[in-house]
């Protein structure tokens, strides 16, 4: 039953956002057009963009997902549709965890996917690629169970884009963190390994605990 329920909640929200691509399309082109932007802020010296690569893609990624975490369930709120899936038979924990999984794939995975070409404009070293990605692999499915959290808390406030900023961005440091650091230590010939460690620390802990924060506060906003 509980697996069953994952997989209708995941494969409903995975289709209801492919079709409504202008939403992604509006995430990636916020995440290529403000990393074009930083060349022309500190200056063309590939040194200075190789140097800042990293830390300029893990920023942007993070504020690229921030842009999408209102659609997470706001629009079930409104339809009335979460009230439903909150008296479903299932623990409504694990309807979180299905739509925060939806929300990984359809906006953090296309960022993901086009973070080298980012990388290749800011002039990051070619050795750095994959460690970036594996962070980000590693690091962006926190920031979507952090962000269902912040999501589910804002239901009904006004501004509520806002209001998740506000709520999220303190959360999402730990993440930016390691993700950058782990850049910086591979290209400074230091052992990876600590800061994966911490990420998947980090996203142990996230999967059980954001997904009950969050249907803690999904039946508060419709009961």
């Amino acid at each position: 039953m509980i697996g069953r329920t994952f997989l209708a909640v995941l494969r409903r929200d995975v289709t209801l956002a492919l079709r409504q691509s202008t939403d992604l399309g509006m995430i990636l082109g916020f995440f290529v057009i403000a990393a074009s932007l930083f060349p022309f802020g500190v200056g063309p010296n590939p040194q200075v963009l190789a140097t800042l690569a990293a830390g300029i893609i893990w920023v942007l990624a993070l504020l690229s997902v921030m842009l999408s975490l209102d659609r997470l369930f706001q629009s079930d709120f409104e339809d009335g549709s979460l009230e439903q899936l909150a008296l479903a038979p299932a623990p409504l924990s694990v309807i979180v965890l299905a739509k925060a999984t939806a929300h990984w794939l359809t906006a953090c995975v296309p960022l993901i996917a086009i973070a080298p070409l980012i990388a290749v404009m800011l002039n990051l070293p070619a050795e750095g690629y994959w460690v970036l990605l594996a962070g980000l692999a590693l690091g962006t499915p926190t920031l979507s169970l952090i962000g269902a959290v912040g999501a589910a808390l804002s239901l009904g406030a006004r501004k509520a884009g806002l209001l998740i900023a506000v709520l999220v961005l303190p959360l999402y440091i730990p993440v930016l963190i390691f993700g950058v650091t782990a850049v910086d230590a591979h290209l400074t010939q230091i052992t990876v390994q600590p800061h994966f460690l911490y990420l998947a620390a980090l996203l142990a802990a996230a999967i059980p605990l954001c997904p009950w924060a969050a249907a803690a506060a999904i039946r508060h906003s419709v009961g």
